[in-house]
């Protein structure tokens, strides 16, 4: 059986990243035959096409793919999908993200491909768009809806959302957690010399955020809070693990409060460092207003981490409220210190938290979990588009 999966760009990122292990995962399934088909992968983000850049057969690039809607480059970009799709004549093509999903769905149908699968990683409308961007996109969801066999979706709310948004049925949809390799975080330690390097004290209280710095992750919140804090709990520091159009503003705002020394941008790191830094944090704050299952929150649990999250999108389907973090209304900067605070203060608390939160993981997002869900998913929708039952058993078929 042949796969092909299409998203927009291949920047550093928890849809990427997704994409990418479930790409290499799935070729380890001799019954299948996947490629991958992305954008341009341009900005700030970092690229991930190095990991698979020299995988023979894997990566193709459709320039026009961009993201910004560009009506003339969506039409070259939907012309070269619906060739790339007669061509290879792919039994499953399964789509990532908002305009690689969109244009995707539709040239998969335009090339008559049996079987069309898109996973929602976030939500592509909702309140953080204008009222003339959400309707529009959400309509865009709705109209690719009638050409989509099936959903899949790394969270509870995203199927909510979408289903409450008019897309799809109840039946289309398969949740599916985002899988990422264990083993780094579970191993991840508070090391001292590491912390040295980056100018952390062994006795310092170290909260951590893992996002791009760009708007809508909830850096602001974290630095508007951070004075108040260090006041409180001097020993406290701050560990910004990302990059992002934004990163000067948040500088300049460390500074202008007179917290330098309490502030770390590491600015862009490969995937494979996350792990070593969450080892040397005491917890891990998410304060994205649009997310749909943010990696960083297991991936902190599995290094024995609590978390501090806003309690939106899927965020509170992991951040469970006094067992592995704690849930905060967006927007409540009260109860952000009054959390952040416990946690710097409590040791003991930390570690039950922690402890919790790794168990938590360890049962449910192993990669192979999510590798094995996506192929008994792609091994039912053959079977009900009436393949043959050889043809996910036999690439030759």
């Amino acid at each position: 059986m042949r796969v092909t999966h299409v998203i927009t760009r291949l920047i550093v990122g928890g849809a990427q990243e997704n994409t990418i292990a479930s790409v290499l995962g799935l070729r380890g399934k001799g019954a299948l035959v996947v490629n991958l088909i992305s954008g341009p992968t341009t900005g700030l983000e970092g690229s991930l096409e190095p990991l698979i850049a020299d995988i023979p057969d894997l990566l193709t690039r459709v320039p026009e793919l961009v993201r910004p809607v560009n009506p003339w480059k969506d039409c070259l970009a939907f012309r070269q999908l619906t060739a790339a799709f007669r061509a290879t004549a792919p039994d499953i093509v399964h789509t990532h993200s908002g305009k690689a999903g969109f244009l995707g769905r539709l040239a998969a149908a335009r090339a008559a491909v049996p079987i069309i699968v898109h996973t929602i990683h976030g939500p592509s409308f909702g309140p953080f768009y204008g009222p003339i961007a959400n309707t529009a996109f959400r309509a865009a969801e709705r109209f690719a809806a009638r050409f989509t066999t099936h959903f899949v979706v790394v969270c509870d709310a995203m199927r909510e959302q979408y289903l409450a948004g008019g897309v799809g049925h109840p039946e289309q949809y398969t949740k599916i957690l985002s899988g990422f390799e264990l083993e780094p975080f579970l191993a991840a330690s508070n090391d001292r010399d590491a912390r040295a390097r980056m100018g952390l004290g062994p006795d310092d209280i170290v909260i951590g955020k893992i996002a791009r710095l760009s708007r809508l992750k909830g850096h602001e919140a974290l630095i508007t809070v951070a004075p108040a804090l260090a006041r409180s709990c001097p020993r406290i520091k701050f560990i910004f693990v990302g990059d992002g159009e934004l990163r000067a503003k948040f500088e300049h705002r460390a500074r202008v409060a007179g917290l330098e020394k309490h502030f770390v941008f590491t600015g862009l790191v490969p995937p494979a460092a996350v792990a070593q830094l969450i080892g040397l944090m005491d917890m891990v704050v998410h304060l994205s207003a649009r997310e749909g299952l943010a990696r960083a929150l297991p991936q902190a649990l599995a290094a024995g981490k609590p978390v501090v999250a806003y309690d939106s999108d899927g965020a509170k389907e992991v951040c469970l409220e006094g067992e592995t973090g704690f849930l905060i209304k967006p927007g409540d900067l009260a109860s952000l210190s009054s959390r952040v605070l416990s946690l710097a203060n409590d040791p003991g608390l930390r570690a039950r938290l922690g402890n919790r939160g790794r168990d938590f993981v360890r049962e449910r997002f192993g990669v192979a979990h999510m590798v094995d869900a996506l192929y008994a998913l792609y091994t039912r929708l053959a079977r009900n588009a009436g393949l043959a039952n050889g043809a996910i058993e036999n690439p030759a078929a």
